[in-house]
């Protein structure tokens, strides 16, 4: 069996391909990433993520069906309930998340409140769901103004607090998001992840900085992460996958202020000597425009990300594996700014393939820890059926 001394794992945050069966149970039929986006922008021009497969997943307008893709392809159906960011990710390091996140529709209750103002000595205003930047327009200058901290949350299971940096130093901030962590540590609240929100600017020119930090929970079990990690493997977390599996199983984590930089930072990576993965997030998919319903940017992102590829591609080597896909779909045309419940493609590269073919549909994303672990020959995951053997040529 082939084995890889490098893996690179890159997940397109929220490139879902199709809604899932269960999709109705999320109130997401209908939903549709990529298939609602290429439309839109009528038709994606992604021919490097055509040449790979893409389309032969599924038809993509704009982006041709490759008559021999260089890679295999397939999509994977997400086992866990729930369509979140950690639930998607711990999943694909081998968990299984049964019990979902709580999201606070109508905002947090009054008594985690009270408590996170006694405690930082710090009042707070807003307390509802709201758009990262639509809040900053809304109470931006109240904040600049009395130094009471935005605090608000989304479709997903967070608790964003957001302050000028001018107003809130930033050690301040991320002690005062360390509190937060604590108290939501609470069975009864089930918060996901605390995220820091610093931003600069005056009323009217606000602008969020890249000093952005997640508190996550900490994963509910081991994951293959915990395993390369205490076998000696180097684990290198690239934009906020260290925050997103609390720093567990991460033996180098790199910060990222974007997409663009997240790609650099992953071909950075591709020119050390290390043994082990390389495991990189792309956010602005999701954050940028998904949750701001802007297929527009969303499409020119994509083809952004397509045009760069290439970058990546022409530093494998033979003994690397390139596996791409994402972890939840969030569909910018469908209703509201949650996330989707949808398929997720899945891409998987190596420099040996004579001509890639469909590899069997995926029933869960841990199916990619598996393989990582069977290519490390560590202890596998309790979930997830490894693909190794099927992408030798």
């Amino acid at each position: 069996m082939v084995k890889f001394k490098r893996v690179f794992l890159i997940v397109m945050d929220s490139v879902g391909i199709g809604e899932a069966p269960d999709a109705e149970r999320f109130d997401d039929k209908g939903a549709d990433t990529l298939g609602h986006i290429a439309e839109r922008m009528d038709g994606l021009n992604m021919p490097n993520m055509g040449k790979l497969g893409l389309s032969n997943i599924r038809k993509i307008k704009g982006i041709e069906k490759a008559e021999h893709p260089m890679a295999y392809y397939t999509k994977m159906q997400e086992a866990s309930n729930g369509k979140d960011t950690m639930t998607g990710h711990w999943e694909i390091m081998g968990l299984n998340i049964q019990k979902p996140f709580r999201t606070f529709p109508d905002g947090f209750p009054a008594e985690l409140i009270e408590e996170l103002e006694k405690r930082t000595g710090r009042k707070v205003i807003g307390n509802k769901p709201a758009s990262g930047t639509v809040i900053l327009d809304e109470l931006g200058e109240e904040h600049m103004k009395t130094g009471a901290l935005i605090v608000y949350t989304s479709a997903d299971s967070v608790l964003q607090i957001a302050a000028h940096e001018d107003i809130v130093p930033l050690e301040e901030l991320y002690h005062i998001c360390e509190i937060a962590r604590e108290l939501t540590l609470d069975e009864k609240y089930m918060v996901g992840r605390v995220i820091a929100r610093p931003f600069v600017g005056k009323p009217g020119a606000f602008e969020r900085t890249a000093n952005r930090h997640d508190y996550a929970l900490k994963p509910f079990g081991r994951t293959v992460m915990n395993e390369l990690k205490d076998s000696g493997f180097d684990v290198i977390a690239l934009g906020k996958i260290s925050d997103i599996y609390d720093g567990e199983g991460v033996t180098e984590a790199i910060r990222t202020a974007d997409n663009g930089d997240g790609i650099t930072k992953i071909s950075e990576t591709m020119d050390k000597d290390f043994h082990g993965i390389s495991f990189l997030n792309l956010v602005d998919f999701d954050a940028k425009y998904g949750h701001r319903r802007d297929p527009q940017g969303y499409g020119e992102a994509l083809e952004y990300f397509d045009n760069r590829l290439p970058e990546i591609l022409n530093k494998l080597k033979r003994d690397d594996l390139l596996i791409i896909t994402a972890d939840h779909g969030n569909d910018p045309i469908h209703h509201g700014t949650d996330h989707t419940r949808e398929y997720v493609p899945l891409i998987v590269y190596h420099t040996g393939i004579k001509e890639g073919k469909e590899l069997p549909l995926r029933r869960t994303f841990a199916d990619i820890g598996a393989t990582i672990a069977d290519n490390f020959s560590i202890q596998s995951p309790e979930h997830g059926v490894s693909f190794l053997k099927d992408i030798e040529n």
